[in-house]
């Protein structure tokens, strides 16, 4: 899109004819209009949970066979992004070169504007360059108003080197097309204040995100149930804990069992409850989780 084409059809940028008085509102209805506006971010999700779905069995089966899950977005979308990214090494203990975040313009867009950024298709091939994303991997491209030249370029770069492709918007694909393998399209309308989508559609693509990120690792085995299996017990006081309950939880031993599980396996919480269900030795335990790729359920299963 030509800056002369300008952006004005899209829902994104429209104005919203129920917040047109914002200004003038007492603060406790400007609240609860906000709160009324945000409930739109849950139904444009839920619209759009068949793509979404779509898009966490790709994620699962390229990163099964070992590939890596790329989102790139500038401003508000490549910071959630950077957000859902960062976040799956603590809770899910995955390799943190296994999802990335780039956002356009790098690290200091992150907490400074770099407004020019997002119009550079080619800064995003060369990312998909430099980062060798091939055929085994997954790029997420994120823009709120589906126009960001940013996020089409890694669109492109990546379909050309192989890679499995997603598009997340907020607008309807007729406003904003793409060329990925998945286009999720949770579709907010118009803003409490006309173009921020740092609002609804920010909310949404987090919402979107979690989703994305969460039961894609629950595919790889890293939750048995709902419980956080994979997590780094020695981390702090808070994770001791948690790993030690866990496996009393799961191994049906007290705390002092739990502990000593925990030490000999290596503070993992997968390792010590098969040690405790399956009475073997650490490296035995090891073997069959490996065995069973990952999935606690199945290595504590005598028949796997």
């Amino acid at each position: 899109m030509s800056a002369t084409e300008g952006r004005g059809h899209l829902d994104t940028e429209r104005e919203n004819e129920r917040t047109a008085a914002l200004d003038a509102l007492p603060v406790a209805e400007a609240v609860a209009l906000m709160i009324a506006e945000d409930r739109a971010a849950f139904a444009a999700v839920e619209a759009a949970h068949a793509s979404i779905a779509t898009a966490v069995e790709l994620a699962a089966e390229r990163l099964a066979d070992g590939g890596r899950l790329f989102y790139f977005g500038a401003g508000t979308s490549g910071r959630l992004g950077v957000l859902d990214a960062s976040e799956c090494p603590p809770t899910f203990q995955s390799d943190p070169e296994q999802v990335q975040g780039i956002i356009a313009g790098g690290d200091v867009a992150l907490r400074n504007a770099v407004e020019g950024a997002e119009d550079s298709a080619a800064d995003a091939a060369a990312e998909v360059e430099a980062r060798g994303i091939g055929p085994r991997d997954i790029v997420l491209a994120i823009s709120a108003g589906g126009t960001t030249p940013y996020a089409h370029g890694a669109i492109d770069a990546a379909r050309a080197r192989g890679a499995a492709t997603v598009f997340l918007a907020c607008v309807p694909f007729a406003q904003a097309g793409d060329r990925a393998d998945v286009s999720i399209r949770c579709v907010t309308g118009p803003e409490v204040v006309a173009g921020s989508t740092r609002l609804k559609a920010g909310t949404a693509t987090k919402l979107a995100l979690n989703l994305i990120s969460t039961l894609t690792m629950v595919q790889l085995g890293k939750v048995h149930g709902n419980l956080m299996v994979d997590v780094d017990t020695s981390a702090n006081t808070k994770l001791v804990d948690r790993g030690e309950r866990l496996v009393m939880r799961i191994a049906g031993v007290d705390r002092s069992a739990a502990a000593e599980l925990l030490r000999r396996g290596r503070g993992r919480v997968k390792l010590a409850v098969v040690m405790a269900v399956r009475n073997v030795d650490v490296e035995n335990a090891e073997h069959l989780i490996e065995r069973a790729g990952g999935r606690l359920g199945v290595a504590l299963d005598p028949e796997s």
